[in-house]
């Protein structure tokens, strides 16, 4: 006895692409989207390392091992989220889409419970022992929750739209989407843009803290 299997492709209309789909699977856009995205990957890893500096330089209290552990749970957050982006990058849909959808998928996880716990973080350390937040880094702060917020609404409702659309071929829905899978990156790129603020007037060494302790010695004595 043999079972015959029936696929009904039905068209819809569509009017914006996926990000993978407008990039991965054309030249030169997916050549020179690989490039920018590898040049910048290794600052990424330094400002990930330097966030961990900034964030353990303040001391919590009696709880500060939770909040060490914390601080460097997302530094490696951080750092798996960036090296899914490289590979879901250069493994496009198109290319295999197994891996490629594996990565998406690692990179939202890792990018969302980074963006809550960089959130709680900033928070604990800036009001910790009863200190208070300047002005500066309140500005940081409520871009941080509210980039967060609206991220994690996007990218929930786009897991939406695309069960629905999987389910059902409405015209349209695809194309909604990709409009909250473009949010989602853009309020990505947002959030991790608040090092801008956070950094100001800083100067960012990569040394030996021995060097570094010893040109601050004598600049003082």
């Amino acid at each position: 006895m043999k079972t015959l299997t029936m696929v009904v492709l039905i068209w819809v209309q569509n009017y914006l692409p996926s990000i993978s789909s407008a990039i991965g699977g054309y030249t030169p856009q997916r050549y020179i989207w690989r490039i920018c995205i590898a040049l910048h990957c290794s600052p990424r890893f330094f400002i990930t390392a330097g966030y961990y500096t900034f964030n353990t330089q303040f001391h919590v209290g009696t709880r500060n091992n939770l909040y060490k552990f914390l601080a460097g749970l997302c530094a490696i957050l951080n750092s798996i989220e960036i090296l899914a982006l490289v590979v879901l990058t250069n493994i496009s849909s198109i290319e295999n889409f197994n891996v490629h959808e594996n990565s998406f998928i690692t990179f939202m996880v890792t990018s969302e419970f980074y963006m809550l716990f960089s959130c709680i973080v900033f928070k604990w350390g800036h009001t910790s022992n009863g200190r208070q937040m300047t002005p500066k880094e309140k500005k940081s702060f409520h871009y941080k929750i509210a980039l967060f917020l609206f991220n994690i609404s996007c990218f929930l409702t786009a897991i939406y739209l695309y069960f629905r659309h999987n389910s059902y071929c409405e015209a349209g829905v695809y194309s909604l989407f990709s409009a909250c899978e473009y949010l989602v990156v853009f309020t990505n790129i947002a959030f991790h843009a608040t090092t801008i603020i956070d950094f100001e007037g800083t100067v960012n060494t990569i040394a030996p803290s021995q060097l570094v302790e010893d040109k601050i010695s004598k600049r003082y004595h």
